[in-house]
C-alpha cells in the first residue's frame, strides 16, 4: 500500500532564510503521525505545503497521490482539516453548522453519527456561542470530520485545553483511527504524542533530526534513569555515593543501571533497618529526548 503522505527534498526559503531544509517524510495509511518542533523550527510551514495553503521552493510532496501544490478537488475532498482557530457562525446550532459544512463534500458521513464520533450528540440543538472552549474545538473537528477525510490535519487541537478537555480530545482522535483514518498531528505537549502518535519526527532549525515510534527514541536517552530517595539517619550505602543532594534531605542519582542501583538501596535498607523515603524512578521521556534534540530552543515562526 502506498503511503498516504510521501516528502522527499522539501524545501522552502523566504529570501535567504531556508525555513525546510530537504526533509523527508513518510506517513501510512491508518497511522497517527506527529510532527514535534518549536516554533521557528519549520513545522507549521511543512503542514501547510502539504495542505496546499503553501507553495514549496524545491523537492517533491505526494498527498493521498496528489501534488498539493497543484489545489485539486479531487484532493480537496479527501483531506480535513483542523487549524489552530477557526471562525463558524456563532447563532447557529451546533447540528446546523456540521450540515452547513457537509454540503460541500459529494459523500459526507451522516451527521449524527460525526456528533457522536466527537461528543456532541447531546449538544446538538445548541447555538455555538454556548460551547465551552473544549466543545468548540470538538466541533472544528466535526466539521473536518464530516466530509468523511480519509485524512485529517490536526494542529495544535489541545492547546489552551484543561486536562480533562485534553483527554476527551485524545479520545476522538482514537475514535478517528478506529474509523480508519490516518491523522497527521501537529503539539507541543509531548505526553500528547507519547500517548497518541505511532511514529513522530522531531523538526529543529528546518531539519528531521529523529524519527521513529515514541518508544523507540525515548530508548536512546541513555544513562538519564534518575533515582531519588531520602534515607533518615546516618550514613550512606555505596551505590549513592556519587548522588547529588537536590534539598530536604534527597539525593538524586543518573544512572544506566537503575535495576542494579535499586537492588542495592533496597538490599541496603533491609539490613539496616532503614526505610527509602520518597523513591521515584524516573525513566527518560520524549520530552527530554525533545529537549536534548532541540537544545530547548525557543523563537517565532
Amino acid at each position: 500500500m502506498a503511503p498516504v503522505i510521501e516528502v522527499h527534498g522539501l524545501r522552502k526559503s523566504y529570501g535567504d532564510l531556508e525555513a525546510v531544509r530537504g526533509i523527508d517524510l513518510e506517513v501510512s495509511s491508518g497511522e497517527v503521525f506527529a510532527l514535534l518542533g518549536p516554533n521557528g523550527a519549520g513545522k507549521t510551514t511543512t503542514v501547510e505545503i502539504l495542505e496546499g495553503f503553501r507553495s514549496r521552493t524545491a523537492g517533491e510532496a505526494s498527498v493521498l497521490g496528489h501534488d498539493p501544490a497543484r489545489h485539486e478537488r479531487a484532493l480537496r475532498e479527501r483531506i480535513g482539516i483542523v487549524l489552530q482557530s477557526t471562525g463558524v457562525d456563532p447563532f447557529l446550532k451546533v447540528r446546523e453548522t456540521v450540515d452547513l459544512y457537509a454540503g460541500y463534500y459529494p459523500h459526507p458521513r451522516p451527521v449524527d453519527e460525526v456528533l457522536e464520533v466527537v461528543g456532541l450528540t447531546e449538544k446538538r440543538d445548541v447555538r455555538v456561542q454556548r460551547l465551552s472552549g473544549g466543545q468548540q474545538r470538538r466541533l472544528d473537528v466535526a466539521i473536518a470530520l464530516v466530509g468523511d477525510a480519509e485524512l485529517l490535519f490536526l494542529d495544535e487541537p489541545t492547546t489552551g485545553f484543561d486536562p480533562g478537555a485534553r483527554r476527551n480530545a485524545w479520545e476522538i482522535v482514537r475514535n478517528l483511527t478506529a474509523l480508519g483514518k490516518t491523522v497527521f498531528l501537529t503539539t507541543h505537549y509531548m505526553d500528547e504524542a507519547e500517548n497518541l502518535a505511532n511514529r513522530v519526527a522531531v523538526i529543529a532549525r528546518g531539519e528531521i533530526v529523529a524519527e521513529g515510534p515514541p518508544r523507540t527514541l525515548t530508548a536512546r536517552a541513555v544513562g538519564q534513569t534518575k533515582v531519588r530517595v531520602r534515607v533518615g539517619g546516618p550514613g550512606l550505602p555505596s551505590v549513592l555515593d556519587p548522588a547529588a543532594q537536590v534539598g530536604d534531605g534527597v539525593l538524586e542519582l543518573v544512572t544506566q543501571e537503575p535495576t542494579r542501583v535499586l537492588h542495592e538501596l533496597t538490599g541496603w535498607a533491609l539490613e539496616t533497618g532503614r526505610e527509602l523515603e520518597g523513591l521515584e524512578v524516573t525513566r527518560p521521556t520524549l520530552e527530554d529526548v525533545y529537549l536534548e534534540l532541540t537544545g530547548g530552543e525557543a523563537g517565532s515562526e
